[in-house]
């Protein structure tokens, strides 16, 4: 019997009702909790719904030739994570092959050994249960990331506006989906270094002597190891340690030139000035979004931007894709 921690929900979809029904029988009896759809459709609703730890799905019903129903579950973000096994009675290495690139996890053929089939499944099971960790990790430091709005003057809404500008360039440069992920994610979470900077600092009135300023920079380092510990967040470190660097060489942490600058850190930078010059400030008014652009374009000329990244958010604030509208 499955302990505790490697019990799961099992979603069987299979072509043959007799079959899954045995399936479902193995699986009961080692305490996995297991329900049994038979078509494409019922297949697609309970993963989407059902929230199942496992799913083990017959080749035939996933589609021997294009496994389209695997591409399915892999390309919706509520299914993405889960593992699939794909069962098949006569699964000859092709269809492995095909099956693996399409997102299975693994295969099993029938007749089903018992003791192989609940070894495969605790062990997926267990997998699940870490990435499930990890996501909840991520979303409470998403949470995190939200307070600095109220500890350093930022305006309510910084992070969504952050994650919402930065997507809207990545995407209208042609980024590929993991880069939009990154991206939205890290407008969030680029500044979670700041969490490790006292308030005194974080709030002083007035100017900042040489040591305080060290301590602001330090944010960028410090949110750099924050992310270092989640695997989910791998993908944004390069924006939260890079995002204050400037192509002339004169940003930090690191002083990096250049193309040597990730670009996603460079759409990020772009879409913090904009936000730090149009909304409402401790300091002062928001100013309109006509005058960030042109202080992004001042910028450009000092070295600090690349031209095109400028030149397409511009684009998008004219065309009122993005911020307010601009009179081109």
């Amino acid at each position: 019997m499955a302990d505790p921690h490697t019990a799961s929900s099992v979603l069987i979809a299979h072509h043959d009702a007799r079959a899954g029904h045995d399936l479902r029988d193995t699986l009961a009896s080692d305490g996995h909790r297991v329900h049994v759809v038979h078509d494409r459709l019922a297949t697609l609703y309970q993963a989407r719904t059902g929230a199942p730890d496992v799913l083990l799905v017959s080749v035939e019903l996933a589609g021997r030739h294009d496994f389209d129903l695997c591409r399915q579950l892999r390309f919706d973000a509520r299914t993405r994570l889960v593992p699939l096994i794909l069962v098949s009675d006569h699964a000859d290495q092709e269809s492995r092959v095909r099956g693996l690139e399409a997102g299975a996890d693994d295969f099993v053929t029938t007749p089903v050994d018992r003791a192989e089939l609940l070894a495969r499944v605790r062990s997926l099971t267990r997998l699940k249960r870490y990435t499930d960790e990890m996501d909840s990790a991520a979303a409470i430091i998403t949470t995190l990331a939200v307070m600095i709005e109220s500890r350093d003057g930022y305006a309510e809404g910084h992070c969504h506006r952050m994650a919402n500008y930065a997507t809207a360039l990545g995407r209208a440069l042609g980024l590929a989906d993991a880069d939009l992920q990154a991206l939205h994610r890290g407008g969030f979470l680029h500044d979670i270094g700041m969490l490790a900077i006292p308030d005194a600092v974080l709030r002083k009135q007035g100017p900042l002597t040489a040591e305080e300023y060290r301590q602001i920079q330090s944010h960028t380092r410090i949110g750099d190891e924050l992310c270092g510990n989640l695997r989910s967040l791998h993908a944004i470190r390069p924006i939260v340690r890079s995002h204050h660097e400037r192509l002339d060489g004169s940003g930090y942490p690191d002083g990096l030139r250049g193309d040597s600058i990730p670009l996603l850190a460079q759409i990020i930078a772009i879409a913090d000035v904009f936000d730090a010059i149009t909304t409402r400030r401790a300091y002062r008014e928001e100013q309109p979004a006509s005058h960030a652009l042109e202080v992004l374009r001042e910028q450009v000329a000092r070295g600090w931007h690349r031209e095109d990244l400028v030149t397409a958010f511009t684009d998008l604030v004219v065309s009122g894709k993005v911020g307010a509208l601009v009179e081109a």
